[in-house]
């Protein structure tokens, strides 16, 4: 018998305890013949069946009622009266006024509704069993039908196929063909959510969890991110790819991270009854702003594996040693504070444990996991500002989990020793527990408790080649203080999943040196004082000022927050305080003669560290002991903290409540992307996230941990135009990023973290440009639908070699097209996708669900109105008042090319034949569109009857903030009184007709009024 079949096994029986199976192994591949979607359909219902789901035929909400009552019945050993059910189905299950939010909550955290019973007396339902989750029943339904006008539904629709949780829709899967693209799944129910999923009594907004499959390729992700995509795509036309669309779709996985994919598989593990009963009622976490998150695989793995520590510990009398805890090694970026919430949540629930605490060592990191905490789940964690508080909750039995600093922790055990709280049994959790831990404090905390578990997470472990040299012997690595290794997922893994994003580096020489001396042996001679001469200063300064707009991507747009921001932010890591004082008088000295508008937003913070730079790897924390510091350096950030005042009117200063504010406040603002780049010495290099930030400027020595904590700042998921977290260092640390690569991935990593060089991303280019060239040249119109997707695909990948290519300073001047091939390979994309884009909203299937359009990529180059106008004083230079027909035609051309101007086409070739032979032509623009703005304008409240000063108001906010408000009063205060009787319909329509209007002429108008300097 061969290794292979003895090591082959049915996944789902390999734990009772494990939601994730410990290690899959597919079956051998045997099917060759071709397989529809039907096929496939019926092939994945019959796995299911296999793994007792009961397979029911329901193809209609009425008989979906029925089949509700009979499994809620069944679950709560009750008969309903035809009164209570009536009376229950409408008022907990249905609810007049509740949509996807108000469901999920229900699900989530009140799935026991109360019964009033017609004799008087009241009973608890349960809508799902918790407790003894195998008590929940399962059912498959397929191809349930919705017709056109059912419900309201906008037309007809027919699904594929559905898991009903106690009769409930709660897991919804789409299925695509195999060769099909699996965004065409995920676009599908996008469709759904639009057209039907609320029509009737929207039970289908009950679906937790949706899988999108082509049976090759399968993933998952919550109802939030598909809810919050549709409200990004309905509300924010300009940036439809945000942070809630396919980017935040996830693989399932083994426990050795190994992706679980195909349809099969999946069905095998993920759909495993124990394994999704799981997921929905433990492994979900709803957060205070109604966000439904479900944990990836990894996150569940670190978990269950803490507590299955505690039980095993508990049982074996461990409790107090380290064999009792151990560490979890889960890569910067890939979500430990999901991970260490839920842990402390189930922790805090088991029958042996009096308390959880959350200790985080820095005071910086404790405000950031606060946040966290918070938003997970109001009041769940309590902090605490000083030991007397402290010291009441863990004396408050209510109180089942604190969050503190390891500084706050020590102290009070210094303060209170024999105190009854010792002898619990508590859970200790450390977040990123390197290096602060293994001292005297860590020592201290492990003899005063007798009973503890003790568990870190860490992105960035100590082991021996990363250990430093002093200390205590035994007290070195993260395994000595910690314990076992519990799980795993590398940057590497993360990379792979794409949960996190890989880096782009560049290293800038910036000391010319005599022959056959090395930067190291500068730094050696001379330490920092080379690397601070004023020369060199003013070069790094200046190149980051030539180069801030590429590498942040400022040529591109996206949505943030409901606001339209244009490219990411940086943050500057210096040496040390002094370098960071030169650096910000140099930014200051060399922006001072620019405009404003053209100046970037530069903001500083330092504290005092006791060492500013740490041999083993580590950065040195930086607290707020501001008045630590020597006099001339809390006098500078004393007059750079008033000129972030005078920037953003605020009041801060350097006393030690201020400046812990200035900390939150510029945190927030980086956050925000709404200050440009910040010069720091160690603050924000660990711990620190903000999806906005996509480059960090490097002047300082960095190695091991502390180099991956720095780098990691800026490769955290945002939307489809951030591709990659951006360094670029003007130190020789290649040597010391591939270590730290090797060290926190693996000896390959290296390919996979940092992106390729550039000749080979410039050859594939040149191969791409020279296909679209001979297959698809200009002038000849491209017939049929396989050669327009050909060219889609084809131009859509050049599009995605350019944005990577423009980073590299290589690039400048190595276009292949040249500006005018560019634009009109760009109007002939840009009209296929306005003809796909037709179709889709047509009721005829749509053929562009199988291919990606990059609008977003197109933006980058996109042609804005001063280009336009640079055009039209040309025309009018040239020609007077006659008619240049190429200049028309260059015009024409330019507006065709761009994603915005299109609908503003019809302005600007007004304007063109109405502008003066004299005359300014920015002046007579800016006239012209604010003429046409008001009359267009007074069109829409004379149409709508709308409340003319409140229309403006409305208008000149909405043009303020970058975007039309939809929610909110503000909308409401613009309409006029409407009676519910109304020939034109009532209150909501004639809401919904207003903000289409407004939308359209916000879209028409929006960056024209100043020449396109919005």
């Amino acid at each position: 018998m061969s290794e292979q079949t003895l090591k082959h096994y049915d996944p789902i029986v390999v734990s009772s305890e494990s939601t994730v199976v410990a290690e899959f192994i597919p079956d051998v591949a045997n099917e060759i013949a071709y397989q529809s979607e039907a096929a496939l359909e019926r092939e994945f219902i019959n796995l299911l069946q296999s793994q007792a789901y009961e397979y029911f035929t329901i193809t209609n909400e009425a008989q979906l009622i029925t089949n509700l009552r009979t499994q809620l019945e069944l679950l709560n050993g009750i008969t309903f009266s035809d009164g209570e059910w009536d009376r229950f189905f409408n008022e907990r299950i249905v609810g007049a006024n509740d949509g996807i939010a108000e469901k999920t909550l229900r699900i989530q955290e009140d799935h026991v509704q109360l019964l009033p019973r017609d004799d008087g007396s009241t009973k608890n339902i349960l809508l799902v069993d918790k407790a003894n989750i195998h008590n929940n029943r399962l059912q498959v339904i397929n191809q349930y039908e919705i017709g056109q006008g059912e419900g309201g539904a906008a037309r007809s629709t027919r699904y594929d196929a559905t898991v009903l949780v106690n009769g409930l829709p709660m897991v919804h899967i789409e299925l695509k063909r195999r060769g099909v693209d699996i965004r065409e799944a995920f676009n599908q129910i996008d469709r759904y959510q639009r057209d039907s999923f609320w029509a009737g009594s929207g039970l289908f907004e009950y679906v937790q969890l949706f899988v999108i499959s082509n049976g090759t390729l399968t993933k998952y992700y919550s109802n939030t991110t598909r809810r919050q995509h549709l409200a990004d795509a309905a509300g924010l036309k300009k940036a439809r790819k945000t942070s809630n669309s396919f980017e935040f779709t996830s693989w399932w996985a083994d426990a050795q991270n190994k992706p679980i994919q195909d349809l099969t598989a999946f069905a095998k593990t993920f759909l495993a009854k124990h394994t999704l009963l799981n997921i929905l009622t433990k492994y979900c976490v709803l957060t205070a702003d109604r966000m439904l998150l479900v944990m990836r695989p990894y996150q569940i793995v670190a978990t269950e594996r803490i507590l299955q520590k505690i039980d095993i510990s508990t049982n074996y009398k461990q409790l107090g040693s380290v064999a009792a805890g151990g560490y979890v090694w889960h890569t910067t970026g890939s979500g430990k504070t999901l991970t260490s919430f839920k842990t402390a949540q189930l922790a805090s629930k088991l029958p042996t444990v009096n308390k959880v605490l959350f200790v985080v060592d820095r005071k910086d990191l404790d405000y950031q996991t606060m946040r966290e905490y918070d938003r997970f789940e109001k009041g769940a964690a309590n902090s605490n500002t000083s030991t007397s508080v402290l010291k009441k909750q863990l004396e408050n039995p209510q109180a089942t989990i604190i969050i503190t600093t390891i500084q706050k922790l020590a102290t009070f055990i210094k303060a209170n020793t024999g105190h009854e709280i010792y002898s619990g049994h508590v859970v200790i959790i450390f977040d990123e527990c390197h290096r602060s831990q293994f001292g005297d404090m860590h020592t201290a905390i492990t003899k005063a408790f007798k009973r503890y578990n003790l568990f870190g997470f860490t992105g960035t472990p100590i082991f021996a080649a990363n250990a430093g040299s002093g200390g205590n012997p035994q007290l070195k690595t993260t395994e000595q203080a910690f314990g076992d290794k519990l799980h795993t997922y590398t940057i590497v893994d993360a990379i792979t999943d794409k949960n996190v994003l890989p880096f782009r580096i560049d290293y800038v020489n910036t000391i010319k040196l005599p022959d056959g001396l090395t930067d190291k042996q500068v730094s050696a001679i001379d330490t920092e004082q080379a690397l601070l001469a004023p020369e060199r200063l003013r070069q790094v300064t200046a190149y980051i000022l030539e180069h801030f707009d590429q590498k942040t991507k400022r040529a591109q747009h996206y949505s943030l927050a409901g606001k339209r921001v244009h490219g990411f932010n940086a943050l500057f890591a210096t040496a040390s305080i002094e370098a960071a004082k030169r650096y910000y008088n140099q930014f200051f000295i060399q922006q001072r003669d620019l405009p404003p508008a053209r100046q970037l937003k530069v903001g500083l913070i330092y504290s005092y560290a006791a060492n500013e730079a740490v041999e083993d790897g580590a950065l040195d924390e930086e607290g707020f002991e501001t008045t630590a510091l020597d006099a001339s350096s809390r006098d500078f950030l004393e007059d750079a903290i008033q000129d972030y005042n005078d920037m953003f009117g605020t009041s801060f200063d350097t006393s030690a409540d201020k400046f812990q504010n200035y900390y939150k406040d510029l945190s927030l603002r980086l956050k925000q992307r709404e200050i440009d780049v910040v010069i720091v010495v160690n603050m924000f290099l660990t711990g620190f996230d903000a999806t906005t930030l996509n480059t960090l400027f490097v002047d300082k020595n960095l190695r091991a941990h502390g180099l991956i904590q720095a780098y990691s700042r800026t490769n955290r998921i945002l939307n489809s135009v951030k591709t990659y977290g951006n360094i670029i260092t003007f130190r020789d640390l290649e040597e010391e990023t591939n270590d730290a690569i090797a060290l926190f991935g693996n000896k390959n990593a290296q390919g996979i973290v940092i992106l390729k060089p550039y000749g080979e991303y410039y050859d594939e280019y040149a191969d791409k440009v020279t296909d679209l060239l001979e297959n698809f040249p200009l002038g000849t119109p491209i017939v049929g639908e396989a050669a327009q997707k050909a060219f889609i695909a084809l131009f859509g990948t050049i599009l995605r070699l350019q944005n990577i290519l423009t980073s590299f300073d290589d690039f400048a001047g190595q276009k292949i097209l040249t500006d005018r091939q560019g634009q009109d390979y760009r109007s002939v994309y840009l009209d296929l996708y306005a003809e796909f884009r037709r179709g889709k909203d047509s009721d005829k299937e749509s053929i562009n669900d199988d291919v990606v359009f990059e609008i977003e990529l197109i933006k980058q180059v996109e042609i804005n109105v001063d280009y336009i106008l640079m055009l039209v004083q040309k025309f009018r230079d040239q020609r007077g008042d006659g008619d240049d027909k190429e200049i028309r035609a260059e015009i024409t051309r330019a507006i065709d090319a761009s994603p915005s101007l299109r609908n503003k086409k019809d302005l600007i070739e007004a304007f063109v034949d109405s502008v003066s032979i004299t005359g300014e032509v920015d002046e007579e623009w800016r006239a012209f569109i604010a003429g046409r703005r008001e009359t267009e304008l007074d069109a829409i409240i004379e149409s709508e009857g709308l409340r003319p000063d409140e229309t403006r108001l409305f208008i000149d906010s909405s043009f303020r903030d970058g975007s039309i408000q939809t929610t909110g009063t503000a909308i409401t205060k613009v309409l006029p009184p409407v009676s519910r009787f109304s020939a034109k319909g009532g209150h909501g329509e004639k809401k919904q007709r207003v903000l289409e209007k407004l939308g359209a002429f916000f879209e028409r108008f929006f960056g024209l009024s100043s020449g396109g300097r919005d």
